[in-house]
Parts: C-alpha cells; sequence; structure tokens
C-alpha cells in the first residue's frame, strides 16, 4: 500500500491574511476593554489623584461624559493595530511554526518561545504607527476639553502626528512596544501551543473549539501576567506630552521606576481586571476564529480532512 502522500502547506499569503483577520474580528467585541485598561494606566499619572478607582468607574465615567459610543473610541486604531500587528505577528507565527515541524512533530516550548518573541517583535514595528494612534484616541477623552487632540479617526491621527510632531513620532515608544509584543507573543503563542498539546495529551480533549476556548483562556492568563509591566510603560511613552520642549519620561526604564516610586509596585498590574477581560477574549476569539478559518480552508480549498492541527 502506498505511504500516505504529506499534506500541501497552507500557502504563506493565507495564513498572514486569515491572522490579520482573525484580530480584527476580536477587536471589535473587545475594543470597550482596551479602552478601560488604557484609561486604568493612565490614571494617576505622577502620583496625581487617581480618576478611576476600578474599571468599573472607568465604564460609569465614560458613559456619563461621553455617551455609549464613547466606549467604542479609538476603534479604527484598533482595528489598523490588528490589521498590520496581528497579521504579520500571527502569519510569521504560523510560517516558522510550520518550518520548526518536523516529520510531524512540533518544536518543543523553548522553540516556540523564540518563534513567538521573533513574530511578535516583528509584528510590533509594523504595527507601531497604529498603537500610537489607539493609546492616544482612546485616552482623549480623559482630558479637558482644551487639551484634546480631538483625531477624527486613525489616518487623521497619523496624518497630524507627521504634520504636527514629525514622522518618527509614529515609531514613539516603539522600542517597549516591541518589548512587549515580544513577552506577549512569547507566553501568549508558546503558552496556547503548549497548552492545546498539554490538554490534548489527558486524552480527554481532540482537535475542536473547546480545545481551543480553554487553551486560548490559559494563555491569557499567563500573557496578562507576564506583560503588564511592559504594557503600562509603552502606554505612558505613547501617551506623554512635551513639558517645556522635553519629553516628560527618558524611556521604558525611567517610566517603571517612576510609577513605582510614586504609585508603588503593585501599580504595575494597575488594569489587571480590564486588562485580562479584554485579552482573555481577545485570545479566545482570536485563536477560534483563525483555527476555524484555517480548517474551512484546508478543507474547501486544500481538500484536506484529516483533522490535524492548523499549525498553532
Amino acid at each position: 500500500m502506498a505511504a500516505e502522500s504529506k499534506p500541501l502547506p497552507m500557502p504563506s499569503y493565507v495564513k498572514f491574511l486569515f491572522g490579520g483577520l482573525s484580530g480584527m474580528a476580536a477587536t471589535c467585541v473587545v475594543q470597550p476593554m482596551d479602552l478601560v485598561k488604557n484609561r486604568m494606566q493612565l490614571s494617576g499619572v505622577g502620583g496625581a489623584a487617581k480618576e478611576h478607582k476600578t474599571s468599573f468607574h472607568v465604564i460609569k465615567s465614560i458613559l456619563k461624559n461621553e455617551g455609549i459610543t464613547g466606549m467604542y473610541s479609538g476603534l479604527s486604531a484598533g482595528l489598523l493595530r490588528q490589521a498590520t500587528y496581528t497579521t504579520t505577528r500571527l502569519g510569521v507565527y504560523s510560517y516558522l511554526f510550520e518550518m520548526a515541524t518536523k516529520d510531524g512533530h512540533p518544536p518543543n516550548f523553548f522553540m516556540k518561545a523564540a518563534i513567538g518573541m521573533a513574530a511578535g517583535m516583528t509584528g510590533a514595528f509594523v504595527g507601531t504607527p497604529a498603537e500610537v494612534s489607539l493609546i492616544r484616541m482612546t485616552a482623549d477623552g480623559r482630558l479637558p476639553a482644551a487639551e484634546r487632540r480631538n483625531y477624527k479617526n486613525v489616518f487623521d491621527a497619523i496624518m497630524r502626528m507627521i504634520r504636527e510632531e514629525g514622522l518618527f513620532t509614529l515609531w514613539r515608544g516603539a522600542i517597549p512596544t516591541m518589548g512587549r509584543a515580544m513577552v506577549v507573543n512569547a507566553a501568549q503563542l508558546a503558552s496556547y501551543s503548549q497548552a492545546k498539546q498539554v490538554l490534548m495529551s489527558t486524552g480527554y480533549f481532540k482537535e475542536n473549539i473547546v480545545l481551543h476556548f480553554w487553551a486560548s483562556m490559559i494563555s491569557g492568563l499567563v500573557t496578562t501576567a507576564a506583560s503588564m509591566p511592559v504594557d503600562i510603560a509603552k502606554t505612558r511613552l505613547q501617551n506623554m506630552k512635551m513639558i517645556d520642549g522635553k519629553p516628560e519620561y527618558k524611556g521604558a526604564i525611567d517610566v517603571l521606576s517612576r510609577v513605582v516610586k510614586n504609585e508603588g509596585i503593585f501599580s504595575l498590574w494597575k488594569g489587571f481586571t480590564p486588562y485580562y477581560a479584554r485579552l482573555g477574549p481577545h485570545t479566545v476569539l482570536t485563536f477560534i476564529v483563525l483555527e476555524k478559518m484555517n480548517t474551512m480552508y484546508r478543507q474547501l480549498v486544500m481538500g484536506d480532512y484529516s483533522h490535524r492541527s492548523s499549525g498553532l
């Protein structure tokens, strides 16, 4: 009997396309929690009195002062961020993961983490302009009317930043953004792949949506705990203003040291609840949509009904 032919790999451009689409679909659902997380991280900057004590206080304040549509401030920037950052990171990860898979055996955890870091760093550099726009647009509503930037949409934000502050403003905070992305992706993508592998080995799970859900929830929790300190540094750097011609912070280390000094060490995890409430569902939705699109493509386009892992 002839040996079974090895299934053809999915084209790279499809991996990139599906990566972006899955991230954009998830963002449409979780954008309000991203807004709440950013407002929490900017609350009490420099040791000032905290504007918001809890996530629920933030939500109440937004609904009162900005209306229901205020919960989706910065959605256009969020979608562009997914179209650039997530398209790149998931596409690169899927491509490298498939390259590292030998004879049907997936790479080990440390290789998955290394692949995740490389994918995250690449995606973050591409997505930083949209990230800066997102931080500014979601933070605008907390400022007095006279100090608001009032960007109309992400493209208006990008054009005004170039015109008013210079091209390189679009990559402000790129280093902590890339550092955060390396932490997030090493944690998120590697822990997702590893969680799937461990759950499958118990014999209670098979390659389906239940497996994807629980692997995603585990991945989201690990990622939240690991990445929050880097995320708060990124958020404050990208939202900072020039004071007497000088930047508010010198860099990520300056942000972190001042947060610890003025607000306490646990402030590095400020906004943990909305962060996980955003990242958990975002991780779940992104991976479930991505896995489903990968499966449908393999079945409908490639004629592969083997139910093998989709490469994550």
